[in-house]
């Protein structure tokens, strides 16, 4: 079994040096390492040749925004196994160990990932819970990805920062070019994980494979500091787009229902808003204004689609889709 390595990166040079260090003292070496460059990041180009692993890629990518990103990685993967992280992740020297361990055992599973350690300062973020990557019947998603405890238990989605798939399944798959965003592109890892689970694929979480995780500056309007209407519209729009995709008919009414009259704290509906208007004042009324306008973009999109096969309709609406 071979395993290949995706990292997407964009401008955070010292955070690439500590990720590829991470993959240089695997106990199970990466037999490809694909490092995903857009052409005016320089300052990252030069941090491969410095790593000096000859199984270290560079992928160029003129198109902003990780899902052409991990795409173009995906073109150029040969491992059996293609696992993800991010450029601000750093891999346990286990990790690849452990992740081809269940794909070995089990040659019905789609999918593997597990705890990413979040780290604020000098100690990752502490806390457990039992119930992750969890997808409600009416369409709300519990994460805590980054708080796994316990035994390896199936799930329904995975975390970009740290997961892997059969190659073979991802790429009937792929990362779905409908995603707004022209960097992080939110609920790209949801996306791609309902998207093979509708397929029957079979999704593993596991706390003991695992990345920490230091949260990096991003270089688009989701730049994690201070609130982005672009972001948060964009982040609401994806969150809808794939849920509509993956629910049935009946759910999306509740789910539609849901997201417009309460919502999340992130992705505040009319509830939360008034919730949090004591507290954030006039930012709760701009976030769930964004929200809304990103829910009503989502559903365009979705209604835009061919759902036979998952792709934007042809003009018109008329012509078949086609491979």
């Amino acid at each position: 079994m071979t395993i290949s390595v995706i990292i997407p990166t964009y401008r955070r040079p010292q955070d690439l040096r500590r990720c590829l260090r991470a993959l240089a003292a695997q106990q199970r070496p990466a037999d490809q390492i694909l490092v995903i460059l857009r052409p005016d990041d320089r300052d990252s180009w030069p941090v491969l040749a410095e790593a000096g692993m000859p199984a270290v890629c560079r992928v160029p990518v003129a198109t902003p925004g990780q899902v052409a990103a991990l795409n173009a990685g995906l073109r150029r993967a040969g491992g059996d196994i293609v696992a993800i992280t991010d450029d601000d992740a750093a891999p346990r020297p286990d990790w690849l160990q452990r992740i081809e361990a269940h794909f070995a055992a089990d040659a019905s599973l789609a999918g593997v990932g597990g705890r990413d350690w979040v780290h604020h300062g000098a100690q990752p973020a502490a806390g457990q819970a039992a119930t992750v990557g969890k997808v409600q019947w009416f369409g709300r998603v519990i994460g805590n990805h980054h708080l796994g405890a316990g035994p390896p238990r199936p799930v329904d989605t995975l975390k970009g920062a740290n997961m892997a798939f059969r190659r073979a399944v991802l790429a009937e798959v792929r990362f779905d070019l409908r995603l707004r965003g022209r960097g992080a592109q939110v609920h790209n890892d949801r996306a791609v994980c309902l998207a093979i689970g509708r397929r029957g694929g079979r999704l593993l979480y596991d706390p003991a494979v695992a990345v920490d995780h230091y949260p990096a500056p991003r270089y688009d309007a989701d730049s994690r500091e201070g609130f982005s209407s672009e972001a948060q519209a964009d982040a609401a729009h994806n969150d809808t787009l794939v849920m509509l995709d993956h629910l049935s008919a009946s759910r999306r009414l509740a789910f539609a229902a849901w997201a417009i009259l309460v919502g999340t704290r992130c992705d505040p509906g009319i509830i939360q808003a008034v919730r949090l208007a004591p507290s954030q004042g006039r930012l709760a009324l701009h976030r769930w204004a964004a929200t809304l306008r990103g829910r009503l973009a989502g559903l365009r999109t979705w209604r835009g689609t061919d759902h036979s096969c998952g792709r934007p309709r042809f003009l018109g609406g008329t012509q078949p889709c086609r491979p």
